[in-house]
This record gives C-alpha cells, structure tokens and sequence, in this order.
C-alpha cells in the first residue's frame, strides 16, 4: 500500500504547494500572497480537470510494478558525493516492467535528506555552488566570501541545464546552466535581511545569471566532472553586459540614464527554465525579475507584479537602476528570453524582444517544415497565458562562420502568438467540482492569436490600441485585449521530439475559484488547484506554425487514491503520487520526464517518467527525489545519464546558515550548497531499458 509521509519542518497550508515561506520570499518575491497581477475580464480556463476519470480510463492489460511503501527511504548522503539507491521491494530484486525508457522500480515517496535513485543506479554531484570554474578563481570559501571570487565560480540555485556536443574532445560536454536566484540567508553567517553589505549585495549579484562549464565524463564509473579553466568556461553575472535586439530596442520604452540607446543591458536576472536551439545555442528565460524593483507606481508595474514599496534584497540601496523612481524604464529591459553562444566566449548575449516580455518559464524550438523556428514559452503566473513566436527566416544548416552569423538573427523577424482554449462541453456541465462533463472527457480546441509581428524593417501590432513597441514590451495586456485563456500557472512547454505533441506543464492555482478570482473551465480543472496538471495540444496537421489546435487531458497531478487524478487513462494504482509539475523534458523514446516543484502530498520533490503513448500512455513512474527544502530541475535525459539541478536545498522555514535545516551535499557543519547531479545505471546500459 501507498503510504504519504508528512513534509517534516514544512508549514502546513499556509503556502502554495509545499513551498516554504523562505522560497516564497527570495525566488519569486511573495508572489502568492501579493494581488493576483490579472484582473482582465477574459475567461479562465481552470477548475474542471480535477475530477477527470474520461471514457479513455479502460484497464489496460500491461500493468507496472506498483510502488513500493514510503519509509524505506535513501540514506543521507552526509559529506559523500554519491547518494543512496532506493532498497529493492519486499521479495528481492525483480526486473522492473514499464514502457521502454522507464524500466526500472520507482523511487517511493521520502522526506530523505538525500537524492535517493533506483536500484541499480549510481550518481554523483558534479559541481556544487562555488566552485572555481574560471582561470584565477579561488576555492570556495563561505566565510571568505568576495566579488570578485564569486563572479569566477559557479552560481546559486540552477534551474534550466543544457548539455551540448564539444567536437574533438572525447568524452566532454559543454554544462550551461541558468543560477536563478539566491537564498542570502543560507550564503551568508549573520545574515540581516533589514540591512544587507555592500559586499553581500555585490556577492549575490555575481551568483545570479548564467555558467558554460567543460564537464569530462570517466568511462569506468560514469561521473561527470568539470573541467575548469576550459577555455570555454563563461560567468554572466547581474553586471555583466547583454544587448537588446528585435523590435524593441532602441524604443524609448527601454532608454534609460545609463543607456540612452536603448540598446545595452547590465545583467540578466531570475533566469528559470530555457532550451537549446538547433543552431547550436542556448535560450535563457527571466522569470520572476519583478521583484529585484522598487517603488513601481504604473498600472503596468502592477500587471507585471512590481510591488510599489522596498525589496527583498535592498538592491536599490546599492544601484539605482533598481529604484523605479528613479530609472522607471529599467524593469522593462527584464523579462525576455536570452540568446547565448556557448561556443563563442566573448560573445554578447542578446535578449529577444520579439519572443515577448512576460515571466518566461522556458523557451523550446522546434522547426518548421521549411525550416523556420517555433519557440513555446509559458508565462508562471496565477490566472496568465502561453505563447509562441513563429519565426519568418529560415534556419541555414551548417557550422560556417555565414550560417552561424545568419541564425543569430532569427529569433528577431517573426509573429508572437498567445493561445486562446476552448472546451467542446456546455460551461454548464463545467462546476469546477471535478464532475466530468456528459461526453466522458476533458478537451477541446484552441487557437494562436496574433499579437504582433516583426520584420525587418520595423513591427506591426495585431491588437487593437496598441502600438508594436507596446505589444512586445507589455505582453501581458497585451493577451488582456485579445481574450487570452488564464492559466494555473503555465510554466514548462515542451514539444515532443517523436510525436509532435506539445505538452503544457501548470504547476497550481491556489486561488482557482477563490473569492473573486475565475472559475473553473474545461482545461484547468480544480479549484483552488495545489497540485497542477499538464496539457497536450495537438497543432493542426502537426504543423508547429498553426494557428489551430487540439488539446486534451493528459494528466492531473494528486495522490491517484484521490479522484480527481487522472493518469492518461492508465491504471491508477500502477503509478506515483505527483504534485506541482514544472520542469519537463523528453527522452529518446517520447516519454515525458517532469521535475516538481512544491510538492503538496508530504514527501520531497522529484523527477518522474511517464510513458505519452502506446498501451502504456500514463504510465508515470518516479525517479529520484530531492533534499531536505529542495526543488528538482533541469532535467536533461541522455540514453545514458539523467542530469538535475537541485536547487535550493535546506529552504525551510526558519534556516539559516547557524540552522541549517539539510546537511546535503556534504554533510554536518558544511554549507548546505545548491549543485548538479548526474544519475546511470551502474551496469552502464541505458536508462530504463
């Protein structure tokens, strides 16, 4: 029998999911307590899909080994870079069943201290928050902290992983990583909120932004290490500089004292979930950067979630293009995605301005038939929209110095797109109690609208009272004016890479259908949804430029003994309890592999593989799990190696650095440290086979 642990040390209730007070505070900037930033009048699409046991829930003959009993949880890893393998079910070891990719017995739900993994599974920390990646760069000190050491060491709290091919280096990758975002409380001894340094300030800055590190990988046991001092190792920090190209830059929304062209940008900040591009680059996403400003006093810092007080951190104390006040056009130059080459070390990151500006969870291509990109982006916020941008250039294929200098251009000419969902049931039928409507199932249609278009020789909006400049920089009123569908959350969007698929990750809503906020529609199903679900849309003859969609029920995230989950149709008893999805990815086999963030069952976060068709579709099987106050992200899933970011282990309620509240990485009396874990099978097979 299944069996849920309570979240030890965690609040109960008070906060979204299972986040802590300390996550709500330091990564998103209190956004669930603050007003809900969209007040426009369009429908929400979002009660309904709790209760959704469709026509398609028939028990399928193949069956999974059913998960084992929680309490027989990993061992701490406690100073030890290799964490424990889940203990083999009641009986002895037998030979995992599942769909292929997703062979192996599921990790039970745990409050571990520890990255528990599957018998027959081996991991290893590669690389831990602090250490020296470029040349001259000290080892990691935490009560020696600089700068300067900072800005040469590895980041905090990673969130998008990308591995990328490193020709004629056998047996090396390129890491980059986004640092989303730090947790001063657990950096620094003696940390005051109220009154923070000059140096602590300086030092988080450093920490924030994005890393390219050589990894190498030892063929005998499977670890990935880094390569420091490779000559493509790269910090961008807060301060470093970054160019604004698109439709956007040089307006006069995003000139500013220190740049009056427009066009220059210190820094990049909340950098969350991303993607990699065919072309050989890596896209960054700026989620929740509202809450590095001050003083925002427009309706438009308000729509974008802008408080009109102090921060968190007190930036504003230290710089003050942080102050709204005083450089009112600053947040607008945040929340965009960004371009990087990590193959090029003195390259500029670009920041794109006709993908949008909204709080970006993701930025994942695909191509067109012909040969143009299509980049998915969620906006992770309570009650707002999905987008796509449909790019009007051609990729060129090849590695030449003409063919790389084209592609560089081509998330800059195109048309940005927000979806619009509709349910094919009365709304009648659609209470927001879980009730499934009379045909037996959650679904419907949906369509692309058009928000704006960039060319060449300058942009068109497609919304009426708005001007080109003003659609791009203010996305988010943008959806408002053209009846949008609000979204739990929508965060991670991954197309898949062997059916065309895309699936739509929405982590909660807490506030579904509380108070005065929107009702229940046909595709986000739940009041007051603490767990989240995830969509599949189907693009019009599988065509990634379509302007017409499909879209269905895939999952509902929740404790399967609870009826109102709903597994694809599989089998509820055969899978793991999931809750808050966040980060996806795929395999090479189509399953779909899901990080979470903010479980609220009372066990730690993880990542999980689930089988998106065949007679095993839903099939959904967990594959790690986290620290102590940890979330799980990235992921990147190679035939051989699973790669996550855990981020911000130890961020309970009421930790510090004097109390910690996780040992993880390396044990009592260290720094609990933010790092990257790669996971194998300890036969070297591949994973889930």
């Amino acid at each position: 029998m299944r069996k849920l642990l309570p979240l030890i040390g965690t609040p109960s209730g008070s906060h979204p999911g299972g986040r802590s007070a300390m996550t709500c505070r330091f990564r998103c900037g209190d956004a669930c307590f603050h007003e809900v930033p969209n007040t426009s009048s369009n429908e929400y699409v979002g009660d309904v899909i709790a209760g959704a046991l469709s026509r398609r829930s028939v028990m399928r003959a193949a069956a999974v080994v059913t998960v084992a009993a929680a309490g027989a949880g990993a061992v701490g890893v406690a100073g030890a870079p290799e964490a424990q393998a889940a203990p083999a079910a009641e009986g002895g070891p037998r030979k995992p069943e599942g769909a292929r990719g997703l062979r192996f017995t599921p990790v039970p739900p745990n409050t571990a201290d520890a990255v528990t993994v599957p018998e027959g599974y081996r991991q290893n920390v590669v690389i831990r928050w602090g250490e020296p990646i470029l040349r001259g760069a000290p080892a990691f000190d935490p009560e020696k902290q600089t700068a300067a050491a900072q800005a040469g060491q590895f980041g905090y709290n990673c969130d998008f992983l990308a591995l990328m091919p490193l020709k004629g280096e056998r047996g090396r990758q390129l890491l980059v990583a986004n640092h989303e975002y730090t947790d001063e409380i657990l950096m620094f001894r003696g940390y005051d909120s109220e009154n923070p340094t000059r140096e602590q300030v300086e030092i988080a800055w450093a920490a924030h932004g994005l890393a390219v590190v050589a990894v190498e990988e030892d063929h005998r046991s499977g670890k990935l290490t880094p390569v420091t001092r490779h000559p493509l190792n790269r910090r961008l920090t807060a301060t470093s500089e970054f160019r604004l190209t698109g439709p956007v830059a040089g307006s006069d929304l995003v000139r500013t004292s220190a740049d009056p062209s427009g066009t220059k940008v210190r820094g990049t900040l909340n950098n969350c979930a991303g993607g990699t591009t065919p072309w050989g680059t890596t896209l960054h996403a700026e989620e929740n950067f509202n809450q590095y400003f001050a003083h925002g006093s427009r309706a438009t810092d308000k729509r974008y979630g802008v408080g009109t007080g102090t921060t968190e951190r007190k930036w504003e104390r230290f710089d003050k293009r942080f102050d709204l006040a005083q450089e009112p056009n600053e947040v607008h130059r945040f929340g965009y995605v960004v371009e990087l080459d990590p193959y090029d070390p003195d390259s500029v990151p670009r920041k794109r301005t006709a993908l949008g500006r909204f709080k970006h969870e993701a930025a994942t291509v695909r191509l067109t038939h012909d040969g143009r990109p299509v980049v998915y982006s969620g906006d992770d916020e309570r009650f707002d929209y999905f987008y796509k941008f449909v790019g009007s250039k051609r990729m060129r294929p090849g590695n030449s110095r003409s063919a790389r200098e084209h592609n560089l251009t081509l998330l800059d000419e195109g048309t940005l797109y927000v979806a619009r969902l509709t349910g094919d049931s009365p709304a009648i039928e659609i209470d927001g109690t879980g009730k499934l409507p009379k045909d037996g199932e959650f679904d419907g249609s949906g369509q692309w609208i058009p928000l704006a278009t960039a060319t060449a020789d300058g942009a068109v909006s497609h919304v009426e009272g708005m001007t080109a400049e003003e659609v791009f920089v203010f996305t988010r009123l943008a959806g408002d004016k053209v009846g949008a569908t609000k979204m739990d959350r929508p965060e991670d969007i991954e197309p898949n890479p062997v059916t065309g698929k895309v699936y739509v990750a929405l982590t909660n809503n807490s506030r579904r259908g509380v108070d005065a906020n929107p009702e229940a529609d046909e595709a986000n199903p739940r009041n007051a949804n603490k767990h989240g679900h995830v969509l599949e849309l189907t693009e019009r003859w599988n065509r990634p430029e379509s302007t017409e969609f499909a879209w269905s029920l895939f999952l509902v995230a929740g404790d399967p003994e609870d009826p109102a989950t709903y597994f694809a149709g599989f089998p509820k008893d055969s899978v793991s309890p999931i809750s808050c999805p966040d980060n996806v990815a795929f395999d090479a086999h189509g399953n779909l592999w899901i990080s979470t963030d903010g479980s609220a069952l009372g066990s730690h976060d993880g990542l999980f593989g689930v089988a998106t068709r065949g007679s095993r579709r839903g099939e959904l099987k967990q594959f790690l799990t986290v620290p102590r106050g940890a979330e799980t992200c990235g992921p990147v899933i190679q035939d051989r190696r699973v790669l996550v970011a855990v981020q911000h282990p130890g961020e309970v309620d009421g930790a510090s650095v004097e109390k910690p509240a996780s040992t993880w990485p390396d044990g009592p009396g260290r720094h609990v440290r933010p790092a990257v874990v790669a996971v194998w099978r300890a036969d070297g097979r591949d994973i889930g086979v």
